[in-house]
């Protein structure tokens, strides 16, 4: 039986994927620091241990048995990498080298990573493709070209087998025996679960109604945090030796705020609270990413739509 390495096993998307791959048959090794993943996230089934990516002796247990690591284990807000961007890079480049030459030292060399669309930057061209040229705006976006860059050269000279996905928003929940496996960020940045905790009082700040879209308001890509886990596992099943793929994640075609705040008010039975505000300097009127190499190379595409991201979302904000 085939043993996994999730780093950030803890976190939202790599606490779901861990519960897919136990779900599915394997055996899972959880790293996580919990400085923004939770213990209580790990599925009960995974050998857990709690520590740095940083630390190579760690690392080096917990690949103890593996042949094959997903790598999630990442400082992940934009705001913060423009304020804290040698946090950004000591973290995730640091950490991501640390976890390699483990690797490399163990003689595992398959890895699918989670990326970032904030590697492509502003795209004017609509929806992103992979060849697009990567041009970050921000450390984060630039951390994560990085960590792909690395695995580029590993795959040339050490032979490692590696897929890059890349997405850009993830919304919904995953239902265990233990309850929901949810977003518990710390502060909140997300569209989808600000929209459900929007009140009267502090209603949701739709920025924009002026955009040159289908109803004004931004279009952004979602895809349910269950179907990206699962091409997570599609990914380690067409790893080849001496390549580095990446493949972008989506809806395949995006959802503007307006449609978010309808939909959700449809799922809670009632209006959601929002005013319109002006823009916010720098945001782009679209950012969809283009699913067709997914579709091709993972036979992947995602099975739940907005509706249903809204309403799992939803149903395990009521059961916290």
């Amino acid at each position: 039986m085939s043993r996994v390495l999730v780093t950030g096993g803890a976190g939202y998307i790599g606490g779901t994927t861990v519960a897919l791959l136990l779900q599915r048959g394997f055996e899972v090794t959880v790293l996580d620091d919990c400085s923004t993943g939770h213990a209580d996230s790990v599925p009960t089934g995974a050998t857990f241990y709690q520590g740095s990516i940083l630390d190579g002796e760690v690392v080096r247990k917990a690949l103890t048995g593996c042949d094959a690591v997903i790598h999630f284990a990442a400082k992940s807000l934009v705001g913060e990498s423009v304020e804290k961007p040698d946090l950004y890079r000591n973290n995730n480049i640091g950490g991501s080298q640390v976890l390699f030459d483990e690797m490399d030292g163990a003689g595992i060399t398959r890895i699918v990573v989670s990326s970032s669309a904030a590697t492509y930057g502003d795209s004017k061209v609509q929806p992103i493709l992979e060849t697009h040229k990567a041009h970050p705006t921000n450390p984060y976006g630039e951390t994560k070209l990085a960590v792909d860059n690395l695995l580029t050269d590993l795959c040339a000279e050490e032979n490692f087998a590696a897929i890059s996905l890349r997405y850009f928003n993830v919304a919904g929940a995953m239902k265990v025996d233990s309850g929901w496996l949810t977003e518990r960020h710390n502060p909140e940045t997300h569209l989808i679960p600000n929209v459900l905790k929007a009140t009267a009082d502090k209603p949701l700040k739709i920025f924009g109604t002026d955009w040159d879209t289908k109803d004004g308001t931004c279009i952004r890509d979602y895809v349910h945090v269950v179907d990206l886990a699962d091409a997570h596992l599609r990914a380690l099943d067409a790893l080849k030796a001496g390549a580095h793929e990446i493949i972008n994640l989506g809806s395949g075609g995006g959802y503007s705020v307006r449609e978010v705040v309808t939909t959700s008010s449809k799922v809670v039975g009632y209006e959601i609270p929002a005013v319109e505000v002006d823009r916010r300097a720098g945001d782009p009127a679209v950012l969809i990413a283009s699913i067709e190499k997914a579709k091709s190379m993972l036979g992947w595409e995602p099975t739940r739509d907005l509706e249903s991201m809204i309403s799992d979302a939803y149903e395990s904000l009521k059961a916290v």
